[in-house]
Protein backbone atom coordinates (compact mmCIF):
# COMPACT_ATOMS: atom_id res chain seq x y z
CA UNK A 1 0.00 0.00 0.00
CA UNK A 2 2.88 2.39 0.71
CA UNK A 3 4.28 2.32 -2.84
CA UNK A 4 1.04 3.20 -4.69
CA UNK A 5 0.16 5.81 -2.06
CA UNK A 6 3.58 7.50 -2.26
CA UNK A 7 3.48 7.51 -6.08
CA UNK A 8 0.06 9.19 -5.99
CA UNK A 9 1.39 11.83 -3.58
CA UNK A 10 4.45 12.53 -5.74
CA UNK A 11 2.29 12.62 -8.87
CA UNK A 12 -0.09 15.14 -7.33
CA UNK A 13 2.87 17.36 -6.35
CA UNK A 14 4.26 17.22 -9.90
CA UNK A 15 0.87 18.19 -11.34
CA UNK A 16 0.55 21.05 -8.82
CA UNK A 17 4.00 22.39 -9.75
CA UNK A 18 3.24 22.08 -13.46
CA UNK A 19 0.16 24.28 -13.17
CA UNK A 20 1.35 26.63 -10.43
CA UNK A 21 5.03 27.26 -11.34
CA UNK A 22 6.14 29.83 -13.86
CA UNK A 23 9.10 29.35 -16.12
CA UNK A 24 11.31 32.40 -15.66
CA UNK A 25 13.78 31.22 -18.30
CA UNK A 26 11.36 31.82 -21.17
CA UNK A 27 11.34 35.41 -22.41
CA UNK A 28 8.07 36.84 -23.70
CA UNK A 29 9.80 39.00 -26.28
CA UNK A 30 12.95 37.17 -27.38
CA UNK A 31 13.57 39.59 -30.26
CA UNK A 32 13.69 42.54 -27.87
CA UNK A 33 16.00 40.58 -25.54
CA UNK A 34 18.34 39.81 -28.47
CA UNK A 35 18.54 43.46 -29.45
CA UNK A 36 19.39 44.41 -25.86
CA UNK A 37 22.24 41.87 -25.85
CA UNK A 38 23.61 43.40 -29.05
CA UNK A 39 23.44 46.88 -27.50
CA UNK A 40 25.43 45.66 -24.50
CA UNK A 41 28.06 44.14 -26.80
CA UNK A 42 28.33 47.48 -28.64
CA UNK A 43 29.25 49.18 -25.36
CA UNK A 44 32.12 46.73 -24.84
CA UNK A 45 33.27 47.37 -28.42
CA UNK A 46 33.16 51.13 -27.71
CA UNK A 47 35.45 50.59 -24.71
CA UNK A 48 37.87 48.66 -26.91
CA UNK A 49 37.78 51.40 -29.57
CA UNK A 50 38.52 54.03 -26.90
CA UNK A 51 41.48 51.89 -25.75
CA UNK A 52 40.27 51.90 -22.16
CA UNK A 53 42.80 50.22 -19.89
CA UNK A 54 42.62 50.53 -16.12
CA UNK A 55 43.86 49.07 -12.88
CA UNK A 56 41.34 48.54 -10.11
CA UNK A 57 42.12 48.11 -6.44
CA UNK A 58 39.24 46.94 -4.24
CA UNK A 59 39.98 46.72 -0.53
CA UNK A 60 37.80 46.97 2.56
CA UNK A 61 36.64 50.58 2.70
CA UNK A 62 38.56 51.73 -0.38
CA UNK A 63 38.07 51.44 -4.14
CA UNK A 64 40.67 52.98 -6.45
CA UNK A 65 40.55 53.05 -10.26
CA UNK A 66 43.46 54.37 -12.29
CA UNK A 67 43.38 54.79 -16.07
CA UNK A 68 46.42 53.59 -18.01
CA UNK A 69 44.85 54.81 -21.27
CA UNK A 70 41.48 55.98 -22.55
CA UNK A 71 40.56 58.14 -19.55
CA UNK A 72 37.43 60.26 -20.01
CA UNK A 73 38.62 63.75 -21.00
CA UNK A 74 35.87 65.50 -19.03
CA UNK A 75 36.69 63.81 -15.72
CA UNK A 76 33.06 62.86 -15.16
CA UNK A 77 32.15 60.43 -12.40
CA UNK A 78 32.06 56.71 -13.21
CA UNK A 79 29.70 54.02 -12.00
CA UNK A 80 31.01 50.69 -10.71
CA UNK A 81 28.32 48.03 -10.30
CA UNK A 82 28.88 44.99 -8.09
CA UNK A 83 26.71 41.98 -8.94
CA UNK A 84 27.01 38.96 -6.65
CA UNK A 85 26.99 35.82 -8.77
CA UNK A 86 24.51 33.88 -6.60
CA UNK A 87 22.76 36.33 -4.25
CA UNK A 88 21.18 39.31 -6.00
CA UNK A 89 20.17 41.01 -2.73
CA UNK A 90 23.90 41.71 -2.16
CA UNK A 91 24.21 43.77 -5.38
CA UNK A 92 25.23 47.42 -5.01
CA UNK A 93 26.51 50.36 -7.03
CA UNK A 94 29.42 52.70 -6.27
CA UNK A 95 30.03 56.16 -7.72
CA UNK A 96 33.72 56.85 -8.39
CA UNK A 97 34.85 60.47 -8.57
CA UNK A 98 38.17 61.74 -9.92
CA UNK A 99 40.63 63.48 -7.64
CA UNK A 100 43.28 66.08 -8.59
CA UNK A 101 45.78 63.34 -9.52
CA UNK A 102 43.32 61.82 -12.02
CA UNK A 103 42.58 58.74 -9.90
CA UNK A 104 38.97 57.67 -9.39
CA UNK A 105 38.10 56.80 -5.78
CA UNK A 106 35.36 55.85 -3.37
CA UNK A 107 35.98 55.41 0.35
CA UNK A 108 32.72 53.88 1.56
CA UNK A 109 32.49 50.60 3.42
CA UNK A 110 30.89 47.78 1.41
CA UNK A 111 30.75 44.00 2.00
CA UNK A 112 32.94 42.60 -0.78
CA UNK A 113 33.67 39.01 0.24
CA UNK A 114 32.98 36.37 -2.42
CA UNK A 115 32.66 36.03 -6.17
CA UNK A 116 31.43 39.12 -8.03
CA UNK A 117 30.74 40.39 -11.52
CA UNK A 118 31.96 44.00 -11.82
CA UNK A 119 30.78 46.48 -14.44
CA UNK A 120 32.33 49.92 -14.97
CA UNK A 121 30.63 52.54 -17.12
CA UNK A 122 30.22 56.32 -17.33
CA UNK A 123 26.97 57.95 -16.29
CA UNK A 124 25.92 58.43 -19.95
CA UNK A 125 26.49 54.67 -20.45
CA UNK A 126 28.42 55.01 -23.74
CA UNK A 127 30.93 52.23 -22.96
CA UNK A 128 31.39 49.54 -20.35
CA UNK A 129 34.04 47.22 -18.96
CA UNK A 130 33.08 44.08 -17.07
CA UNK A 131 34.83 41.18 -15.38
CA UNK A 132 34.12 38.28 -12.99
CA UNK A 133 36.44 37.81 -10.03
CA UNK A 134 36.72 36.86 -6.39
CA UNK A 135 37.15 39.64 -3.85
CA UNK A 136 38.99 40.89 -1.91
CA UNK A 137 42.30 40.71 -3.75
CA UNK A 138 45.61 41.65 -2.17
CA UNK A 139 46.74 43.97 -4.95
CA UNK A 140 45.39 46.03 -7.85
CA UNK A 141 44.43 44.11 -10.98
CA UNK A 142 43.92 44.97 -14.66
CA UNK A 143 40.31 45.83 -15.42
CA UNK A 144 40.11 46.03 -19.22
CA UNK A 145 37.45 45.23 -21.84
Amino acid sequence: MAIPLSSMMVGSQVIRLAYDGTNSLVADDYYKEGRAINARLDKIENAIALNIQTTLDVQDGSITLEFISGAPPTGEALVLDFFHVTQDFKDFTVLLTRDAAGIYRNNEEFPIQGKWRLRLHPIDDVWKVQKKLSLPQRQAFKFNP
